[in-house]
């Protein structure tokens, strides 16, 4: 039987009670905190106990901002059954309110969940207040760095607030130091807690998730269609290596072009002319590199649409006319006008969601892919499969000839996935970051992605709720398995590097569970104290070490036999002609 979280502002049997949660409130009660825990491990749940908590005791106000309007509308609809008080009035606020109308908004309610656009511009022009908030929760925290709005929010509330407490959580802080001291630095972050899947605690907790690694083979048709422009890009490159501008090492990659580019724009700056040429040529190599990638990892009709999209472009730059003008590009688009899709990832994806959908009609999967493109032309090669209803879900921003979706469209999309009227969602980056969708059993990487918060952050999608299965499209031969491997290698290296920044911080170490004392657990036997309860999880989940150490020695050299002395060699002789 489950047990339950009591406290004053918290529903009855709303939040189950999890050890690891509520160790985590405990430390983060004492001072801001980044809070580090797998995807659907329950960070929202320690936000709402920690808000309650601070409401109850302290007073005020509490604001959580999000990165999306559908992630921080999607905050709310997950509090409101379980933060309880007629006085919190939730509400959530965006630029899709006029500046006029949120003024009066942010002082209606005593619980508001926000974009960090709005936060910052409402707080610089006067019509928000933060002095009262006595809690800002900071979603998706790893974005809290460079001009990005929500480490500015986040700034604005420190030094505006009588009583700041920042509670930031992630599941993917990052796995560069630089850029996880950025975060806390920004959010003035006292102390860091981190679980891992493989805590005892935590486990029992966590669904299985399977991940299955499904390399196809690029067919030979398309691999002669991106033939002439690797030939083309090559030869860039080549050039640009003899002038010292392209400099990276190994296979031709975006990083190398764009270490070019600074270098070309450096030589400009010195008055060296020869940079123009360079810049130029490199903006070449990296369109190539684009359509290159499109032909080989995303298939004809993402590649098709691409070529598009530059075309309505041409006008506004001068070098894509010269592209699309020449012979190469043009007999690529005659080729792929006159060609059906014949890439083996869409079929693989056609396969995968057909399989899942035979085997569960009530299923919802999830599809990523990098680019608008490839989502366009998924969606179609969705369409026509019994029982799929496919829902394209991207970005606001429109962009190219491609329309993108309004916030309320976003949420409308999110809901009809949730409810089953699309069981199919095919979403790009957009849809990565925290879309909480129980049923979603099954994700499908169009291709991996080098970034470890995005791999992270796409698995999360599922395994929330039930066992999960993520399938990992690689093309064979291609970026793929360089972004695979890349990706594998920064989360082996994330949680290090989370430990070492925790580390250097200089927090008031908080090991008594005293800030638990307006908290208990509701059991089958009874009730007890929300510090009983860890204590008493903590016992259960508490390593036992064997009285011998079993251990076998490593680098023990067995001792030699004795050589018996007619063995010896004659002192001076150094070979057989000595003898």
């Amino acid at each position: 039987m489950s047990a339950f979280v009591r406290h004053p502002r918290l529903r009855s049997g709303k939040v189950e009670a999890r050890a690891y949660q509520l160790l985590a409130l405990d430390e983060a009660m004492s001072g801001s905190m980044l809070l580090v825990l797998p995807t659907a491990a329950g960070k929202t749940a320690v936000a709402w106990m920690a808000i309650a908590e601070r409401l109850e005791t302290v007073g005020g106000w509490a604001l959580v901002i999000a990165p999306t309007v559908a992630l921080a509308n999607q905050h709310m609809e997950g509090a409101v059954p379980v933060l309880g008080g007629d006085d919190l009035r939730p509400t959530t606020l965006s630029g899709q309110q006029p500046a006029k109308k949120r003024e009066d908004l942010w002082t209606s309610s005593r619980l508001i969940f926000a974009t960090p656009q709005v936060v910052r511009n409402d707080v610089r022009n006067g019509t928000l207040s933060l002095n009262d908030c006595s809690i800002m929760v900071v979603d998706e925290a790893h974005h809290c760095t460079g001009n990005h709005a929500m480490a500015e929010a986040a700034e604005l509330y420190i030094s505006h607030s009588g009583s700041p407490l920042i509670l930031a959580t992630t599941a993917s802080p990052g796995s560069r130091r630089e850029q996880v001291e950025e975060v806390c630095s920004r959010l003035r972050i006292s102390r860091v807690h981190l679980r891992t899947p493989d805590d005892p605690s935590m486990s029992e907790h966590l669904s299985e998730l399977d991940i299955n690694e499904i390399k196809v083979e690029v067919p030979a048709q398309i691999r002669e269609l991106a033939e002439p422009f690797k030939i083309w890009q090559e030869g860039i490159v080549d050039s640009e290596r003899r002038l010292g501008r392209y400099v990276i090492p190994g296979a031709i990659s975006h990083n190398g072009l764009a270490n070019a580019m600074q270098r070309a724009q450096m030589a400009i700056t010195r008055g060296d002319a020869s940079g123009y040429r360079s810049s130029s040529r490199i903006a070449t190599a990296m369109r190539l590199h684009h359509l290159i990638n499109h032909l080989l990892c995303q298939g004809i009709s993402a590649t098709r649409q691409f070529l598009i999209r530059m075309e309505e472009e041409e006008g506004k730059s001068k070098s894509a006319k010269e592209f699309l003008r020449d012979t190469r590009v043009r007999d690529l688009n005659k080729a792929m006008g006159e060609m059906e899709e014949i890439h083996s990832k869409v079929g693989a994806v056609r396969r995968l969601v057909r399989e899942r959908i035979r085997l569960d009609p009530n299923c919802r999967v999830i599809v990523f892919a990098n680019y608008r493109d490839t989502v366009e032309s998924l969606e179609v090669a969705i369409q026509d499969l019994d029982g799929a209803n496919p829902i394209s879900f991207v970005g606001q921003s429109s962009r190219g000839g491609s329309v993108g979706l309004t916030p309320k469209e976003q949420i409308g999309r999110l809901a009809d996935f949730r409810s089953g009227k699309g069981n199919v969602l095919v979403a790009t980056s957009v849809g990565e970051e925290g879309l909480d969708i129980p049923s979603a059993d099954l994700v499908i990487f169009y291709e991996p992605v080098s970034s470890e918060i995005r791999t992270i952050q796409r698995r999360g999608r599922t395994g929330r709720a039930r066992e999960g299965e993520v399938a990992v499209l690689i093309a064979e031969g291609t970026r793929d398995e360089g972004a695979k491997e890349a990706a594998r290698r920064k989360e082996e290296y994330m949680h290090k590097t989370v430990r070492r920044v925790a580390r250097g911080l200089s927090r008031v170490p908080h090991k008594d569970l005293s800030n638990l004392t307006g908290f208990e657990v509701e059991t089958g036997e009874g009730v007890v104290s929300a510090a009983e309860f860890v204590s008493e999880s903590r016992e259960r989940h508490k390593r036992e070490f064997a009285e011998i150490d079993v251990t076998p020695l490593r680098g023990v050299v067995e001792p030699q036999q004795q050589v018996p002395p007619e063995n010896f060699r004659p002192t001076g002789q150094t070979g057989l002609d000595q003898f």
